[in-house]
């Protein structure tokens, strides 16, 4: 079985967001890292190369795939804010009726900049994608 490609690593957050060109990419991911700091308690760590990811799971699935995960994470892209949050279903639908102007996919929430969204509603879906993984996923 090939390695995962997102691990944690031991790379600065301070340094990667300081790396990034746009300042109002830049400013957003400053408050971002507060947001999810706040609202996790847990401090930030670098996974693979470009995401910051808060607090840690380990899963397995039933084919026997298992690895480690952020409980919640972000990823300032050149694009758009990946934000990785509640991998589908209808509790995140539901934070997201009344987030703001974003994209999705399964597995993650994409936004232009900060000022498109409610961050009052983002702090009560990273909130809730926590307590469903640390439920779903308990530390042995």
């Amino acid at each position: 079985m090939s390695e995962p490609k997102m691990r944690e690593t031991d790379k600065s957050v301070i340094e990667f967001i300081e790396g990034i060109e746009n300042e109002k990419k830049k400013a957003d991911a400053y408050q971002l890292l507060e947001i999810f700091q706040e609202v996790t308690g847990f401090e930030a760590k670098m996974w693979g190369p470009s995401i910051i990811g808060f607090g840690n799971y380990h899963y397995k699935y039933a084919s026997g795939r298992e690895g480690d995960a952020p409980l919640a994470a972000f990823s300032p892209r050149k694009a758009k804010h990946s934000l990785y949050l509640d991998y589908g279903g209808e509790d995140r639908d539901k934070f997201l009726e009344s987030f703001g102007k974003h994209t999705k996919s399964k597995a993650c929430i994409y936004v232009n900049k900060l000022a498109d969204i409610d961050t009052n509603v983002l702090k009560k879906l990273i909130k809730h994608t926590v307590e469903k993984y640390q439920k779903l996923y308990p530390n042995e």
